[in-house]
């Protein structure tokens, strides 16, 4: 399928290529590799069992691999591509933020959560980020690069063994696996569309193919950058798709989210119906709400309005208070304004529900992540 067409602002600006990782290839490139390494074939599949199976990136910790070979292997399909830096956590230790050093010196950052239900990573799809939303962190440090698909798989695995060997308190009780993957973490996803898209194939397919997490609790969000969307409903998933719209009306998203320059609300929108229609599945709506910038009751009614033309019922929105980022003059809205808010929404005829803020305090909620050093 033809490239997006995205303005240079979305390009990652040029940087050494990640190291080639086992999650970087598919079946067949796997035994291509495993062959150039004088190997059987029948090793790519043992391999990518350790590394999606039993969460195992160290070939020497691989017992079932000869060990005159294991340096070989680790050396041209396991090289190491994120170093963790530190790890932080709060509420209780059920947040956990993972600040990374890749290869080439790139910092990232990575979220994991433990609820009551359920057990959830945020990820990271670029270094930074090039769509400039001025009330996100993220955003004003601009764009440093794109993630390989490598890079972003292994934050699940980290994840997911993290979860296993009990390294989070919290998550779904009597159970040590991760269950949930959100694209909310650094970066435009859709702006790395085809790095994103190999990922999530890595990830919702089963062991030796992938993670084995399933697509009904996998998130993808955007800002709104329509053709991609489009172009994800048909991989034929049934991900989840998370717009942050954060208002209803072109005048003021064109400052908020200036993407929408390109691709109007009603675009987006209308590419989200596309998304709902083709995948079965209820799009979300990311709202954070500002005090007195989109907080307004005719906001609301605007936007259950638009959103019950374009989408219906096959709709949900998330309501996120305005997470503080340093040197923003902006707040979130008060609790009351808040409440009626949402109120004016539902009664509009769309479901809408606040979002539970987690991390604030580490600077790991939405639109707080920096990955300073």
């Amino acid at each position: 399928m033809p490239g997006l067409d995205l303005p240079l602002v979305f390009d990652a600006p040029k940087r050494g290529r990640p190291p080639t990782h086992l999650a970087d290839l598919d079946r067949a490139q796997r035994t291509e590799a495993v062959t150039k390494l004088g190997l059987p074939g029948f090793r790519a599949d043992q391999l990518a069992r350790q590394y999606y199976g039993r969460l195992e990136a160290d070939p020497e910790a691989m017992t079932d691999l000869p060990a005159a070979v294991r340096t070989a292997v680790g050396a041209a399909l396991f090289p190491t591509l994120m170093t963790p830096v530190r790890h932080i956590s709060c509420d209780d230790g059920t947040t956990r933020k993972t600040l990374w050093r890749l290869h080439d010196g790139t910092m990232l950052e990575s979220v994991l959560m433990g609820y009551s239900d359920r057990t959830t990573v945020c990820v990271s799809s670029q270094a930074g980020c090039g769509m400039a939303c001025p009330f996100c962190a993220t955003g004003q440090g601009g764009l440093d690069r794109n993630l390989s698909t490598a890079e972003i798989v292994d934050q699940v695995r980290a994840a997911a063994r993290a979860v296993a060997e009990g390294e989070l308190s919290g998550g779904a009780p009597n159970t040590r696996r991760l269950s949930n993957v959100v694209f909310m973490g650094m970066g435009e996803p859709l702006a790395n569309y085809n790095r994103v898209r190999d990922a999530v194939s890595r990830i919702i397919s089963p062991a030796p193919e992938g993670l084995g997490i399933s697509q009904r609790s996998v998130t993808v969000s955007t800002v709104g950058l329509a053709p991609a969307i489009r172009r994800l409903a048909d991989e034929g998933w049934q991900v989840r798709l998370a717009v942050s719209l954060h208002t209803p009306d072109d005048e003021l998203r064109d400052t908020l989210v200036p993407v929408n320059n390109r691709w109007s609300v009603d675009e987006v929108l209308s590419a989200a119906r596309y998304y709902a229609d083709t995948s079965g599945r209820r799009v979300s709506i990311e709202y954070a709400l500002i005090k007195d910038v989109n907080d307004q009751p005719w906001r609301a009614d605007l936007l259950a309005k638009r959103l019950r033309k374009h989408l219906g019922q096959l709709v949900h929105v998330n309501v996120i208070p305005l997470n503080p980022t340093p040197g923003s003059a902006w707040d979130a809205a008060p609790k009351s304004v808040e409440r009626e808010f949402v109120r004016r929404v539902v009664a509009g005829g769309v479901a809408c529900t606040v979002r539970d803020t987690r991390g604030q305090e580490i600077a790991a909620a939405c639109g707080q992540l920096a990955a300073e050093g």
